[in-house]
């Protein structure tokens, strides 16, 4: 189950529900610090130095209990600095920075800062900022602000932080982004389970009354049995047939990869459509496809079972009428139809101009339930997947405060193209309710062309297959998940890796 994005305020209700059940908060500690000792143990070899940081609060006990952890293990050495004086603590850190431990472990500052710090304390932060040290932030980066992801005059740049129980709102923030580093959750730490009923609770309303999270973190156990195993009497016609219009002169790739993702997906036959420029590259490199050029009008295999449209469809020789057989599309196909790449502004040409003309400018739920003009009566299901540059073009230039909050976009999109997919640091995944879906997975790695190309194609050719349309949000999670942990597993066996090493990872 994913777990809930949650306020600060939402954190302290669920402590305080698990407190009031009986449950001991030292029993807590000691389990969130044998997590954050667990953390330490993969991130530095047997026999490092560590340098634990300690602040007065919870925080500070959490990185103290770690340290009893790793103590009762042995395999580290270990320096800890009770922080509660800065000034009197400067030289000393400065000091131990200067036998460059292999990792810091911060735990001056949790989620119940909510002032601006002395200057004795962002001096403090400041200073292992520079040292250019590896960070291990536990709950939250010391100095961030939990809620909106700002910081108090400073903030710990963590290589890593692991937060307890769920995420916080503010660290999923864009402007966190810089100091949360890698976001990991140790989950599992003795609060009360299922902690949507909890908080939910404390409002008087229960699920079936509408209360949901605005956001949720996806987890490895939702896709637990997923997909589903295959019958043994199946054959290829039991697992649909892709059809993917992409390439086009000087961008045949994009079709190549695309194809060589969905092929990974394993649905029972894909076929690739591509400019008659393109044909003779994109035919080359694809032996398990079937491939052929376009030509007007573009008819469907009979079998089709889903559609992919826009990698690699940027060159000049790409025809209006195919811009407009994507509208037509979109309107009107009774299958699954995935919009990608350069299609996306096709289709993003119109939906600006509805955007223009039929509500206030702002991406209020009241404005996001209004009219969709032919944007949410689709006859099967429909994914956009635009990256931050892509998905602004869907609307007006003066609409740059609307855009300012990430998570409202994707919300916007999902409610109006069905599902879309907003691509980035942490993608989002945002159908026509809520919650919106936080990716966790993936790396800097991905940021190089054509790891778009790869997402598009493994997430088309998962939802070609007919018991895979029957939950398409889920469907398009996992996908995304997959793609973020095929480009994690490239990255941990090796520095370098490309697209095509990308395609040839993702679904196994």
């Amino acid at each position: 189950m994913p777990l809930p994005v949650l306020t600060v305020a939402q954190m302290r209700a669920w402590e305080k529900a698990t407190w009031a059940a009986g449950r001991r908060e030292s029993d807590v500690i000691a389990r969130v610090g044998e997590a954050v000792a667990r953390k330490v143990r993969e991130m530095v070899p047997s026999g490092s130095r560590v340098l634990l940081l300690a602040g007065k609060g919870n925080n500070g006990s959490d990185v103290r209990a770690s340290g009893r952890s790793l103590s009762a293990a042995g395999g580290c050495l270990m320096e800890l600095l009770d922080v509660t004086d800065p000034s009197v603590t400067q030289p000393e850190l400065e000091r131990v920075l200067e036998a460059r431990p292999a990792l810091v472990v911060d735990g001056l500052f949790g989620i119940g800062l909510n002032r601006p710090l002395a200057p004795a304390w962002c001096r403090l932060i400041e200073t292992v900022n520079a040292s250019g040290l590896p960070v291990l932030a536990v709950d939250v980066p010391s100095g961030l602000d939990a809620d909106s992801g700002a910081h108090f005059g400073a903030a710990i740049r963590a290589d890593v932080t692991l937060t307890v129980g769920a995420p916080k709102c503010g660290l999923i923030r864009e402007s966190a982004y810089e100091f949360v580093g890698r976001l990991e959750v140790t989950a599992d730490v003795g609060l009360l389970p299922d902690p949507e009923a909890v908080i939910g609770a404390t409002t008087g309303m229960s699920r079936e009354e509408g209360w949901k999270f605005r956001q949720a973190w996806t987890v490895a156990a939702d896709f637990a049995g997923f997909p589903p195993r295959r019958r043994v009497d199946s054959h290829k016609g039991s697992y649909g047939h892709l059809v993917i219009v992409a390439g086009s002169l000087g961008y045949h790739g994009a079709a190549v990869l695309a194809a060589r993702a969905a092929g990974a997906a394993r649905p029972g036959l894909v076929t690739v459509i591509t400019s008659p420029g393109a044909y003779p590259a994109v035919a080359a490199q694809l032996v398990f496809a079937m491939v052929s050029p376009w030509s007007e009008p573009l008819e469907l295999p009979a079998k089709a079972s889903a559609v992919l449209i826009g990698p690699g469809l940027a060159g000049n020789d790409v025809p209006d009428w195919l811009k407009a057989q994507t509208l037509t599309w979109w309107r009107e196909l009774p299958l699954p139809l995935i919009v990608d790449a350069t299609a996306l502004d096709w289709l993003g040409a119109e939906h600006r101009t509805w955007w223009a003309g039929s509500h206030d400018g702002s991406l209020s739920g009241q404005a996001m339930m209004q009219s969709h003009h032919c944007w949410n009566h689709h006859l099967a299901p429909r994914v956009i997947t635009p990256h931050p540059g892509e998905a602004v073009r869907w609307f007006p230039k003066d609409s740059a405060a609307a855009l300012s909050d990430r998570c409202s976009v994707a919300e916007h999109l999902g409610r109006v193209a069905g599902i879309a997919l907003l691509k980035g640091h942490q993608t989002l995944i945002a159908g026509s309710a809520a919650p919106t879906f936080v990716n966790p997975t993936g790396n800097p790695g991905l940021a190089q062309g054509g790891s778009g190309d790869v997402l598009a194609g493994f997430a088309a050719g998962l939802l070609a297959q007919a018991v895979l349309q029957t939950d398409p949000l889920k469907t398009i999670r996992y996908a995304v998940w997959e793609h973020g942990a095929a480009a994690d597993r490239l990255e941990a066996a090796r520095r370098n890796w490309t697209a095509e090493q990308l395609a040839a990872e993702i679904g196994r």
